[in-house]
């Protein structure tokens, strides 16, 4: 029995393929993945889970993408993944994680200035419903910071502006690997070297195979 017990606990904490991809960053498993959630969410148009799922991978891959240096193409897989996105809105307009995950595929589809004019407020009004639907769900909060963090200050975001909400994330949930993550990354462009790499570290003992929390740890300046 007890080993019944333990293999289940296992299944559940043991992290998604989307998941796993993503710590590696592993962008064509990615690619496959996003692709084959798109294939079935276009296969089911009435199934919201479906179209949930492939905005979520599409997500996942732009995420990965904009951390590989591509923002181009990363800009171009978060608006693949918008329609879904959209269309997961439309049929389940009560859901917090959907309002996130169009939020943040909003998000990542901003380059520039002119990308920020246009997907900017939408990402913003997308963050703040899905905040106003769960104001205790530690990920809404590390979704609207993420999205002041690469929001251009002349559009009122910047880190500064985004290091309340992932401190708000981190006492809601004081093992959200993501929050200290983003933590750390506002921090150190806000020049506090120190407490950043405070928060990396943090980071990296609650998700040990996420790459990129390693990548930028390594870049930030021991003081």
């Amino acid at each position: 029995m007890l080993a019944i017990i333990m293999a289940a606990f296992v299944a559940v904490a043991a992290p998604s393929p989307l998941e796993s991809a993503r710590d590696r960053q592993d962008r064509a498993a990615l690619e496959k993945l996003a692709a084959d959630a798109g294939a079935s969410a276009l296969k089911t148009p009435g199934d919201a889970a479906a179209q949930y799922r492939a905005a979520l991978a599409y997500s996942y891959l732009a995420e990965v993408t904009i951390e590989l240096r591509d923002r181009k193409a990363g800009r171009q897989f978060a608006e693949q993944g918008m329609k879904f996105g959209e269309k997961a809105i439309a049929m389940q307009p009560g859901s917090a994680e959907n309002y996130r995950v169009l939020g943040t595929l909003y998000g990542q589809a901003v380059t520039d200035l002119m990308s920020g004019l246009s997907y900017g407020p939408k990402a913003r009004d997308a963050i703040n419903k899905a905040v106003e639907k769960a104001p205790k769900s530690s990920m809404m909060y590390v979704a609207r910071g993420v999205g002041n963090y690469y929001l251009p200050p002349q559009l009122g975001g910047g880190a500064k502006i985004a290091i309340p909400d992932f401190q708000k994330a981190i006492e809601l949930d004081p093992k959200n690997a993501e929050a200290y993550l983003w933590l750390g990354m506002s921090l150190r462009k806000e020049n506090r070297d120190a407490d950043a790499r405070q928060a990396f570290n943090k980071a990296l003992s609650l998700d040990p195979g996420r790459v990129w929390i390693k990548q930028q740890l390594d870049k930030t300046p021991a003081k």
